[in-house]
C-alpha cells in the first residue's frame, strides 16, 4: 500500500485506503481471498501499529463471501490420476493425502513415529487450528509407506526432501517441498486425461465425498478431516452422486401424479 501511494502509511488518508482496495479489486483483479487477507492485515497494522481508527467506509469495499462447491473426482478418476505419478515418493504421498483425507501440509510433515500400526492410525500433529487428531490408516497405505521408507530410511520424515542432487533423502532434515508435490499432481492430472479443474486439495474433498457415498456418517468424517464445525463437513452431502440420485427418485415419486 505504501509503495502504491509512494507515501508513509501514517500519512495515508481513509479515502486513499478505500481507493487502494478498489484498485486491488478492479485493476489487479485479485482473488476474493487475497483481497480479504490484504484488508485484514492492513487493518491490524492500522489499528495496532499506527493506533488509528479504522475507517468505516473501507468495510464497504470488503469482498463479499462466496459459496462455491469444491471439485470432486470420482473414485476411478482418483485412481487414474494417482497411477500417472511416476516417482514412488510422490505417488505414495498423493495416495496418503487421498486415503487419509489430509491437507497438503499435514501429509508432508508426517514423521515416522506418527504411524500407529497397532491401532492402524495416523497421528496428525498441529493441524489447522493447531489441533492434533488421529485418522484411520488403510492397510494398503501402510504397506506403501513401509515400501517407501525402506527406499530412503530417513529416521524422521516419511516424505523427506531429496535435495538438489536427488540423493539426499536418507539424511534430509526437511520434508518434501509442497510445490514439488503440487507440480507432480498437476502433471499426473494432465497425463491422466481427466478434464476436471482439480488441484491437490481435491483429493481431500474426494475422500470425504467417497466416504459419505460408502455410508459413513458425517460426524465420523468431520473427525477424520479435523473440521471444527459440522456445518463445514455437511457441504459434502451436496456432492455425492448417491444423495443426488436418491433425491431425484424421491422428487419423481412425489411428483408422478401431477
Amino acid at each position: 500500500m505504501a509503495e502504491y501511494f509512494q507515501a508513509a502509511p501514517e500519512v495515508i488518508s481513509a479515502e486513499q485506503l478505500r481507493q487502494y482496495f478498489i484498485y486491488l479489486k478492479c485493476e489487479k483483479k485479485v482473488a476474493r481471498q487475497t483481497s480479504t487477507q490484504a484488508l485484514c492485515a492492513i487493518k491490524i497494522f492500522w489499528e495496532k501499529s499506527l493506533r488509528r481508527v479504522w475507517p468505516a467506509e473501507v468495510e464497504l469495499v470488503r469482498a463479499q463471501p462466496q459459496f462455491k462447491l469444491p471439485v470432486v473426482l470420482s473414485a476411478p478418476e482418483v485412481r487414474q490420476i494417482l497411477s500417472c505419478a511416476s516417482a514412488l515418493d510422490q505417488r505414495v504421498a498423493l495416495i496418503t493425502l487421498y486415503s487419509c483425507g489430509l491437507r497438503l501440509s499435514e501429509g508432508l510433515h508426517l514423521q515416522v513415529p506418527d504411524i500407529d500400526s497397532g491401532r492402524m492410525l495416523l497421528h496428525i500433529r498441529a493441524g489447522k487450528g493447531n489441533r492434533d487428531r488421529y485418522v484411520p490408516l488403510p492397510e494398503r497405505t501402510l504397506e506403501l509407506l513401509r515400501t517407501l521408507w525402506k527406499a530412503h530410511r530417513n529416521p524422521v520424515w516419511l516424505f523427506p526432501g531429496k535435495g538438489h542432487n536427488g540423493q539426499g533423502a536418507a539424511t534430509a532434515t526437511e520434508p518434501m517441498c509442497r510445490t514439488t508435490l503440487q507440480r507432480a499432481f498437476r502433471l499426473a492430472l494432465r497425463q491422466s486425461g481427466v478434464k476436471k479443474d482439480a488441484h491437490i486439495h481435491s483429493l481431500r474433498h474426494s475422500y470425504a465425498t467417497h466416504l459419505l457415498e460408502q455410508g459413513e456418517n458425517l460426524r465420523q468424517i468431520q473427525v477424520n478431516l479435523g473440521h471444527k464445525s459440522p456445518a463445514v463437513t455437511a457441504i459434502y452431502a451436496h456432492l455425492t452422486s448417491i444423495c443426488q440420485t436418491q433425491h431425484q427418485k424421491r422428487i419423481n415419486g412425489f411428483m408422478s401424479d401431477l
